[in-house]
């Protein structure tokens, strides 16, 4: 009896094993649908630069790995530099999660770099008040033409497309480019657009027109262009309406489950942050003064050690921060032989001059060192102008300077003596003897009789010997005999 009893309790212990791995294993897959089924949203509101491809790279990539539902990308861009925005595409068309790139809030919009990111997403959206295009590109220090209003186009302008359907929203006549380069840039930007709007069943005339033309849309009409998918005020009432949209991956095609999903917004981390303020035109250009003047104070007072520190790690920063900004190497080049001039001054004077070229050197380099047709990378022009200001006062002064030290008289030589008082280190005998002034011992001559010891004053010097000609200092001890 004792066995039968033993075996049961063993296939109920069993069962009931059996039984909790089943739950823990349903309740693990529902725990992991609940962490699927979410949406990442990043926020953009900045030009494109280094800062921003590296927030929405990494930002995509969280996504894939959390299996997101989608990424919404909420977009407000004047434009940015090409390197950037075409890595940003590049991980779009390649991740494995949908992004919906969204041009938000109200008043946003996806200018330059931003329209060729809305049109690479499998979904692209706009809130009503906002518009896109202006997509001409612009070369650093280059002629080609540059877009009429990349920075700031009119809410007028965009609605103008509405009433001309034909121009497919063009807002200015067609440019030629004024070289070659600059007709090699644009054909390739044409052609890249034109690839992206295809690949989603988009507009491509318009969007060869946002190149060419710099043609802008408002979202009314881009959706009427069939530029942009959707409009939606908030991100609940896009993710109902692109709810069971099929769009396409760069290996299969998904349909899109996002109605009542939660939104998790994905907020910038040091990385970003930091990021942002080093590749700031305005703090890499104090970062680039500050490292040079650094090292020439070094230079100039060596073992001082804080300015040589200070100067090597700005200027290794600046350097840094120029190898991923739109440097025009012209401008940079400039800047270089005006701080090399600058530092000649220091070194060797020349009353200003090298100084003052090299301070013209500088603001001009300054002032190309950044091609400030592309928005958001420009060096403050305040900052320039106080450059120019302070460097100018400084040098005035110093020509200033230069130039009454030249009214002086002469005071070398003999006229450095005269009038100076010197000290008799013996008796004279006959009018001669001996005067001790500015460290040497002369020969020297009076007609009044001098003692040791007598303060006395140079009047001339003989041409022949070099024997000062002196007097007594104090007429009253004139002629009085030593004391014996």
């Amino acid at each position: 009896m004792s066995k039968p009893s033993t075996r049961g309790f063993r296939r109920r212990l069993a069962a009931g094993g059996l039984l909790l791995a089943g739950l823990l294993l349903l309740a693990g897959a529902a725990a992991q649908d609940d962490e699927t089924d979410r949406v990442l949203q990043l926020t953009v509101a900045d030009a494109i630069g280094p800062a921003t491809r590296d927030f929405i790279v990494r930002g995509i990539e969280r996504g894939e790995e959390e299996d997101a539902a989608l990424v919404v990308l909420k977009l407000d861009t004047p434009g940015g530099l090409d390197a950037s925005m075409r890595d940003i595409i590049s991980k779009i068309l390649n991740a494995d999660v949908p992004v919906a790139t969204w041009v938000a809030p109200d008043g946003a919009r996806a200018a330059s770099a931003g329209t060729y990111i809305l049109l690479a997403s499998p979904v692209a959206a706009m809130a009503p008040a906002t518009h896109l295009g202006a997509a001409t590109p612009v070369p650093i220090g280059g002629t080609s033409p540059a877009p009429a209003g990349e920075d700031e186009s009119s809410d007028d302008q965009a609605g103008a497309n509405e009433d001309d359907p034909e121009a497919n929203g063009s807002t200015a006549p067609d440019r030629q480019p004024a070289d070659a380069s600059g007709a090699k840039s644009l054909n390739d930007a044409i052609a890249y657009i034109r690839g992206l709007a295809e690949r989603h069943g988009r507009n491509a005339d318009w969007a060869e027109a946002a190149v060419r033309d710099a043609a802008t849309l408002t979202a009314p009409a881009a959706l009427e262009a069939n530029v942009i998918d959707v409009i939606s005020e908030n991100v609940d009432e896009l993710l109902t309406a692109i709810d069971g949209r099929e769009v396409k991956l760069h290996d299969r095609s998904v349909t899109l489950r996002t109605q009542g999903l939660p939104v998790t917004d994905v907020e910038p981390d040091w990385r970003f942050e930091l990021l942002s303020i080093l590749t700031n035109p305005t703090l890499a250009y104090i970062l680039l003064l500050v490292g040079v003047y650094g090292l020439l104070l070094e230079g100039y007072n060596p073992g001082a050690l804080v300015p040589g520190v200070i100067g090597g790690i700005s200027l290794l920063l600046a350097l840094y921060a120029f190898q991923i900004l739109p440097v025009n190497y012209a401008g940079l080049a400039l800047m270089a032989l005006g701080l090399a001039l600058i530092a000649v001054e220091l070194f060797v004077p020349s009353f200003g001059i090298l100084g003052i070229g090299g301070l013209i050197a500088v603001v001009f380099g300054s002032v190309i060192l950044f091609d400030e047709d592309i928005p958001g990378f420009a060096v403050n022009d305040g900052l320039i102008a106080g450059l120019a200001v302070s460097g100018a006062v400084l040098f005035g002064m110093i020509v200033w300077m230069a130039r009454r030290a030249l009214q002086r008289p002469r005071m070398t030589g003999r006229a450095s003596l005269i009038d100076h008082t010197a000290e008799a280190i013996d008796d004279f005998d006959e009018g001669r003897g001996r005067v001790h002034v500015q460290g040497e011992d002369w020969f020297a001559r009076s007609r009044d009789a001098v003692r040791r010891g007598q303060r006395v004053r140079i009047v001339g010097m003989k041409d022949e010997g070099f024997v000062l000609e002196v007097e007594a200092d104090d007429p009253r001890t004139a002629g009085e005999s030593k004391t014996p």
